[in-house]
């Protein structure tokens, strides 16, 4: 309700129809799955256009969400013949080996948020009868090594979290009539220090491709409780204050070490 008054105060009223208009599905409740922000609205359009599209931004910008959603109707609609979810197990490592079960069974609760959008919107019974053909595949980054993704609609969840090699092995696995979505933030990396981030590399060696698209989100689309999205603007603002900070420390030391090695 406060988007959509600031939008009226900003005289888009026309903006805000079109936001209400663009229903792309319906959840198995009966629920409409629409873009409730300029910026969602941007992002689905990008998909409707672009072969590639990369959805950044903090959380509860519904990156992942509105992307099942345009995944699931390409689906239904006959566009792809199948969907394919995957995500890095970057928090794996070690853990994986402390959890019941087989190797699948380790896996899933880092898959757990591709499948609750799945069942909210395609529903759980539909979802295994699909899965069990192979239709819909959910499945960590590693498993995509080797493989051809033709008639696919793709997503990539967690991107920040992969390495430079991984994004590129994902990249080159695309193949003809497939579509994708990589989304991340790049505020809540997971990587190791040090660690370069393979969003971060993709995002400015792929940003003059035609057939790619970046739709960058702000706290203003943060679409969970209020509470979060003043959370999201905080925590940017600190941050934006922070580096600055660093970076004047990491000179001063530096230059305080050449001065002691003169000497």
């Amino acid at each position: 309700m406060d988007y959509a008054l600031a939008l009226s105060f900003e005289d888009k009223d026309t903006e805000m129809l079109s936001l209400d208009r663009d229903i792309i599905c319906h959840t198995i409740n009966g629920k409409p799955v629409k873009p409730k922000t300029l910026g969602q609205k941007q992002y689905i359009d990008l998909i409707r256009k672009k072969m590639i599209v990369f959805g950044v931004g903090p959380a509860g910008t519904g990156k992942t969400y509105l992307g099942m959603s345009m995944a699931i109707q390409a689906f239904k609609n006959g566009e792809v013949g199948r969907i394919i979810l995957t995500r890095p197990a970057i928090e794996a490592g070690e853990k994986l080996g402390f959890l019941p079960g087989d190797l699948q069974s380790k896996i899933d609760p880092y898959l757990r948020p591709l499948y609750d959008a799945l069942y909210q919107i395609m529903g759980a019974d539909s979802y295994l009868h699909n899965s069990e053909k192979g239709l819909i595949e959910v499945a960590p980054l590693a498993y995509m090594r080797g493989r051809t993704l033709d008639n696919a609609f793709i997503i990539l969840d967690e991107a920040q979290n992969t390495t430079q090699a991984q994004m590129k092995m994902f990249l080159t696995r695309i193949g003809f009539g497939s579509k994708v979505i990589i989304t991340g933030d790049q505020s809540q990396k997971d990587l190791p220090a040090g660690q370069v981030s393979g969003l971060d590399v993709a995002l400015k060696v792929l940003k003059n491709i035609n057939d790619i698209g970046i739709c960058r989100f702000s706290n203003e689309d943060v679409v969970r409780h209020p509470l979060v999205q003043k959370i999201v603007k905080a925590y940017d603002e600190y941050e934006g204050r922070e580096k600055p900070e660093r970076r004047s420390y990491t000179e001063h030391g530096k230059s305080g070490r050449e001065g002691r090695e003169q000497r």
